[in-house]
């Protein structure tokens, strides 16, 4: 066994019926198709209901299992109702929410305009609490328990320049995730999030690192571990949360990173690009104003 395989044993959401948002593709894609093949039924939604369709037969056709396209753009709140009523009466229930999709780009903030804000922060933020809520509201009705996954990142709690609109909705995406894990734990409804580092993605990887930028910054030399994420990873997370394995976990952003964020946090690890010749003629310098 090695990070790249699944985790958890088959059958592990054979009970469950989750919808992911930005299903379609990236992340989303790869977490959905590893519910799938844990047992999930599944929704996918985003707004192109033709690479919806698309990804949803590929799933099915890997996993055997049904997978429901649904399109939506969860900016509208009247969107997301009808897509969750879709669900039900589908399926039966819906008893899983991962809160993935998203928008971002890197731009210097004074070459944003308000609408470029909108964007970003209405997908991201307003996105997932739309979702949560209309959901939450038909799961606490009807007294089904159920669990929300959010897809946040590590400078939601940081901050980070160039790319301030995703980190504004990411840090609401935060708050909120902490906020209705203790409001609506009396319900049966859990809330965690996972903050992930560098997981490669086609297209969205390419907008936020043109190659115009390849030869200034360099994303896994950023990163203690020296490699990007692979998506079973996870996917392997992401299904661990909303199994009822993590029963006990609420209210929890479980970082994924390979200490990228830790790494730029501490104000002296940037040492750790001194090679070992240098450190030795630093100690040599030491002991000579010693003596």
């Amino acid at each position: 066994m090695n990070y790249t395989d699944p985790m958890l044993p088959a059958g592990s959401l054979k009970n469950k019926v989750i919808v992911v948002t930005g299903g379609a593709t990236g992340l989303g894609r790869s977490m959905a198709t590893y519910f799938s093949g844990l047992g999930a039924k599944l929704v996918i939604a985003s707004r192109k209901i033709d690479r919806l369709s698309e990804t949803a037969r590929a799933i099915s056709k890997q996993t055997g299992h049904e997978v429901l396209p649904l399109a939506c753009d969860v900016r509208n709140y009247n969107e997301i109702e009808h897509m969750l009523q879709q669900s039900v009466q589908h399926f039966g229930t819906v008893n899983g929410l991962v809160n993935n999709a998203a928008g971002n780009f890197i731009s210097p903030t004074e070459r944003l305009s308000h609408k470029a804000f909108d964007v970003v922060v209405d997908i991201v933020l307003k996105g997932s609490y739309n979702c949560s809520l209309a959901f939450g509201k038909y799961w606490i009705q009807n007294k089904i328990k159920a669990c929300v996954l959010s897809i946040t990142t590590t400078y939601a709690w940081t901050g980070s320049g160039y790319v301030v609109p995703s980190a504004c909705g990411k840090a609401g995406v935060l708050a909120l995730t902490r906020s209705l894990a203790v409001e609506w734990a009396k319900y049966g409804i859990r809330f965690n999030a996972i903050a992930p580092g560098p997981f490669p993605t086609k297209g969205a990887w390419s907008r936020l690192f043109p190659k115009a930028l390849e030869h200034l910054f360099d994303p896994k030399a950023e990163i203690p571990l020296n490699r990007f994420g692979e998506h079973q990873e996870l996917a392997n997370l992401a299904a661990y949360l909303m199994s009822d394995f993590s029963a006990y976990i609420n209210g929890e952003v479980i970082t994924i990173d390979g200490g990228e964020w830790l790494q730029g946090a501490g104000e002296f690890n940037a040492l750790n690009k001194l090679p070992a010749q240098m450190w030795d003629q630093l100690q040599a310098s030491k002991k000579s104003k010693k003596d």
